[in-house]
């Protein structure tokens, strides 16, 4: 390629600083760079500087002088120094180094003995994009790192898949139906990131009769150790306080959790799990999926998305026409992508049919459980590109693939996918799958052979209700766990999680309740209610815990149990037997159906109401006052303990 002269265009200007304060990702103690300030004026940085190894790049400004030393700086790197190539009365050009690759560099300028910085330069390092023709192929492109391609990077369309050659260059034959080609990240590296999302892919645009060139710069990064967020139902729409709610809490959180990575250099990934936004506020509230971008950009974290059955367009009765919307706005419904030694693939598993939905009507937004046929025929050729069967996947997915009960004080499953065999069979010959949903707002895991699935817990918990200015004061999901999010830390190919609750400690994993001190009556927590809804609340919503109880039980609710779990509760030095049980977390029942009636005077949503949960346990103590120790420990060995003194007081606020 040859290597000409770019000059920089006028997009942004910026006035010299003078680094008596300093840029604020310096290296302080960087002593080879004395700061005071040099006659330059009139400098310009461009955001971006899109350039070659060997290219000549100018830097518009007034001041250079022949025989200045430019000096290079990015975070955790040597410095890299250049000589000025030439100067005029408003610019300044050198020559890209060798040793330059992609990234954010502090630009200093040195005459003599005196230091001058001149803020900050992007610099991308193009890799050869002179690529022909091929016939028969309508999309080609490079993928690239430093300016070097990158060779076996997986790329598709959505319907073929192709691999990069040893010079990263690639051709698709496709009909452009989806309106854009992806790749699927190569373990060690990065995409570029725009509001927080990783853009993997890029959208076409021409006709199919026209070859459009799509090229994608990657950055190379340590992934063998890294932690991934998995944040299931965010629900976000401008309802129920739910945007203060989620930035002072969720998202304040989540921040401080990556800032501290950061800190420690360890790297951190989010994946959301499906609806993030409503389908039935998009236009009512005028909060659809563009403000949902907004709201989470800064959360400080590469983040990877998936669609949920909410993240459709409610006017439109058409599953593909439906989320075509989210494709402009958001990017790819289904692709795949790697970190480290775990290679991830995001599913579409919702058929959105919308009964009655027109241009300015929702409609029913009624679905499929389902993974469409052209998405399995992906996923197949995905699949193949993995030789390597021993590579763990994990699946990511909006509705679940099992629903689970309980039956002789065990967790049963079945598949809840409606193909859901269809795809476990796309999986066969691999040796460890994971898949994460959302969609129940529970948490539930089933481990099946090789297939273990974790079902989240929501990040918006019961649609951010029972923390709804007003409410309980609290955030809990239907089955009585707070809401929250999933954490897993990946180091190679060992996987461990938790789950994280929104405002506890990792080590919060279980609630105990003192069934002596619950009664739920509508005197007691519905007492403005009408009569009728008094009436209805006890008939209906109250349960088992509208009678006292004297019988000394304890519960135990253990939020993210899975069969590798135990739970030992001694009274003094007595063991107590543990039963597993099928029961409605009672803190559930009056932080949100008991408000509903009380404070929003109408009656609970349905699918809102609390569920029985299958992760709920039982102890029978010897006498109403005795204190219980109490031990949870995962099958990693963390302990998780209580040591409950009873009685112990039932309240909204309660720990």
């Amino acid at each position: 390629m040859k290597k000409s002269k770019l000059k920089l265009c006028l997009m942004m200007a910026l006035t010299v600083i003078v680094i008596t304060c300093g840029f604020t990702s310096c290296d302080k103690e960087d002593e080879s760079l004395t700061m005071t300030t040099l006659n330059i004026t009139g400098v310009i940085i461009p955001p971006v500087v899109e350039t070659y190894k060997g290219a000549q790049v100018t830097i518009m400004g007034s001041g250079f002088e022949i025989g200045d030393i430019l000096t290079f700086k990015a975070n955790n790197s040597t410095n890299i120094t250049v000589s000025v190539t030439s100067v005029t009365s408003n610019s300044v050009t050198f020559t890209v180094p060798d040793e330059m690759n992609t990234a954010i560099y502090a630009f200093y300028v040195t005459r003599g003995d005196i230091t001058e910085a001149l803020n900050y330069l992007n610099v991308i390092i193009l890799a050869n994009l002179n690529i022909p023709d091929v016939a028969g192929k309508n999309v080609k492109g490079v993928v690239y790192c430093n300016g070097a391609g990158v060779p076996g990077v997986v790329v598709s369309d959505g319907f073929e898949v192709t691999v990069t050659d040893e010079n990263g260059i690639y051709y698709l034959s496709s009909e452009k139906k989806n309106g854009y080609v992806f790749i699927s990240v190569p373990s060690g590296y990065e995409a570029p990131l725009l509001n927080s999302m990783a853009q993997f892919y890029d959208y076409l645009t021409e006709s199919q009769t026209v070859v459009e060139q799509k090229n994608f710069s990657l950055t190379q990064t340590d992934q063998s150790e890294y932690t991934l967020l998995a944040m299931a139902d965010l629900h976000l729409a401008n309802r129920n306080n739910d945007l203060s709610q989620f930035e002072q809490n969720f998202l304040k959180e989540t921040k401080d959790m990556c800032v501290q990575y950061g800190i420690l250099n360890k790297k951190i990934y989010g994946l959301t799990l499906g609806d993030m936004s409503w389908d039935a506020y998009w236009y009512d509230n005028n909060y659809s999926l563009p403000d949902y971008i907004q709201s989470i950009k800064s959360i400080g974290c590469p983040l990877f998305n998936t669609i949920g059955n909410h993240d459709n367009n409610p006017y439109i009765a058409n599953d593909w026409l439906a989320e075509q919307t989210y494709k402009t706005v958001v990017g790819p419904t289904y692709y795949s992508f790697n970190i480290g030694e775990i290679h991830y693939v995001v599913l579409d598993n919702v058929e959105y049919i919308n009964t009655g939905g027109v241009q300015g009507a929702t409609g029913d937004r009624n679905y499929n459980e389902k993974i469409v046929t052209e998405q399995i025929e992906w996923l197949k050729k995905d699949l193949a590109t993995i030789t390597d069967k021993t590579t763990p996947v994990i699946v990511a997915m909006h509705c679940p693939l099992y629903k689970v009960g309980i039956s002789g004080g065990n967790q049963t499953h079945s598949l809840a996918l409606q193909n859901g065999t269809e795809l476990r069979n796309c999986f066969a010959e691999f040796s460890t799958v994971h898949y994460l949903t959302g969609h129940t707002h529970l948490n539930y895991n089933v481990m099946e052979g090789n297939h273990f699935e974790h079902n989240t817990g929501a990040v918006c918990a019961t649609w951010w209700w029972t923390g709804k200015n007003g409410y309980a004061g609290n955030h809990i999901c239907k089955d009585g766990e707070p809401g929250g999010y999933g954490v897993y830390e990946i180091s190679g190919r060992d996987i461990k999680w938790y789950y994280k609750s929104i405002g506890y400690p990792k080590t919060k994993q279980f609630r105990t309740y003192d069934r002596n001190e619950i009664q739920i009556t509508a005197e007691k927590y519905t007492p403005n209610a009408s009569d009728a809804h008094k009436v209805l609340f006890e008939a209906i919503y109250a349960g088992e815990y509208i009678n006292e109880s004297t019988d000394n039980y304890v519960l135990i609710n253990v939020w993210n149990h899975d069969p590798a779990w135990t739970i030992e509760v001694k009274e003094g030095e007595t063991p107590l037997n543990v039963t597993r049980i099928s029961a409605k977390d009672p803190l559930h029942i009056i932080s949100y159906e008991a408000k509903r009636f009380e404070v929003g005077k109408s009656e609970p949503t349905s699918s809102f109401v609390t569920n029985n949960t299958t992760h709920m346990f039982r102890v029978k103590a010897s006498n109403p006052t005795s204190t219980l120790t109490i031990k949870v420990t995962d099958g990693f060995g963390n302990e998780y303990t209580e040591t409950m003194t009873r009685p112990k007081a039932f309240s909204t606020l309660m720990q």
